[in-house]
């Protein structure tokens, strides 16, 4: 990679992260109260905590966000390990949305969005105007950073040296520490999910050399919940440990499955076949809601595994735990 590539590459990353950044804000601020309230108030059924985490993380594009409000309301007594796990499986299949809007290709009217965006911001006096202007510009910006990404790595295609390293990565262990890795650093798996996809346009990689880089990528994206939990309680750590665990199981089941035969990879390339962008999307939305409907019933499971990890006693619910939890959460999240 040349110098240029790598600073086209920075620069459409940094402009991807900034657009998802912008939606999250826009959108958290018209919907921030009422979203951790919906968190709160409609956990207490473990099937209602997952739908309620997908469509949280969905409508704020980050499950690292919707983990992070957990841990703080687990940390301030408001939900207990039980719903913080429901919620946290939800969270992973909403955050994939994100990837399926990158397989529409929206490249083309990118610069329409940013212009009608930009205009909403500077045009309008009121707040809900300008936060709408935020999502619109942010959702341009996001594209616009995955174009520039693709573009950059354009000349990947023509590099026989780049395809056969890429080889490395079907292998499962290669595989699942660039993923984790990749993510880790950048912390949002829809960014990494996105550099694929971007690799994808270009005809540098395939679904098969990828699968394994998936999986690594929902391990990475758990380390923003683990650093909410430091200085946290002991209940919090918990909450975010489970995330790390619901991870790291799912995917040694899945490699263990795909080793005994399960033809995961056929049956995502034969739903959009020649679509690798899209089977991408696909295989990053089957294996988390997959991942939720195996280990569901192992929630009890998985909350006594993390208090054999995280050992201690719980706090009692504090006192305003609500107030306590709004300066927690704008600590991580940026809105409250």
């Amino acid at each position: 990679m040349g110098i240029k590539m790598l600073l086209t590459l920075a620069g459409g990353l940094g402009l991807f992260l900034y657009g998802m950044k912008a939606m999250a804000d826009g959108l958290g601020g018209i919907s921030g109260h009422k979203l951790k309230n919906l968190l709160s108030k409609l956990t207490t059924n473990r099937i209602m905590g997952v739908l309620v985490g997908t469509f949280v993380s969905a409508i704020i594009q980050s499950s690292s966000a919707t983990t992070v409000m957990v841990v703080g309301f687990v940390n301030a007594g408001i939900m207990d390990l039980y719903q913080a796990a429901g919620v946290i499986m939800g969270a992973n299949i909403g955050t994939t949305i994100t990837a399926q809007l990158i397989a529409f290709k929206l490249s083309n009217i990118a610069p329409i969005a940013i212009f009608i965006g930009i205009g909403l911001i500077i045009l309008s006096d009121s707040l809900v105007v300008q936060r709408t202007g935020k999502i619109i510009a942010g959702f341009g910006l996001l594209f616009l950073g995955l174009d520039l990404m693709s573009e950059a790595m354009r000349p990947l295609s023509f590099n026989t040296t780049f395809q056969s390293f890429l080889i490395k990565f079907r292998n499962p262990i290669w595989g699942l520490l660039a993923g984790t890795i990749m993510t880790a650093i950048i912390q949002s798996s829809s960014a990494s999910v996105g550099i694929l996809q971007a690799l994808a346009m270009q005809n540098v990689i395939g679904f098969e050399g990828v699968i394994y880089i998936l999986f690594g990528q929902n391990i990475g994206t758990c380390i923003t919940a683990y650093l909410a939990g430091i200085g946290a309680n002991v209940a919090a750590k918990r909450a975010a440990i489970i995330h790390l665990i619901f991870n790291i199981l799912g995917t040694a089941l899945f490699i263990f499955l795909i080793m005994l035969g399960l033809p995961y990879v056929k049956i995502v390339e034969a739903l959009t076949p020649g679509d690798v962008v899209r089977q991408i999307a696909n295989g990053h939305t089957f294996f988390n809601v997959l991942n939720t409907i195996l280990l569901f019933p192992m929630v009890e499971t998985l909350v006594n595994i993390s208090r054999e990890l995280v050992p201690g006693k719980e706090d009692d619910f504090e006192s305003e735990p609500y107030l306590h939890l709004d300066k927690y959460i704008q600590a991580y999240i940026g809105y409250s």
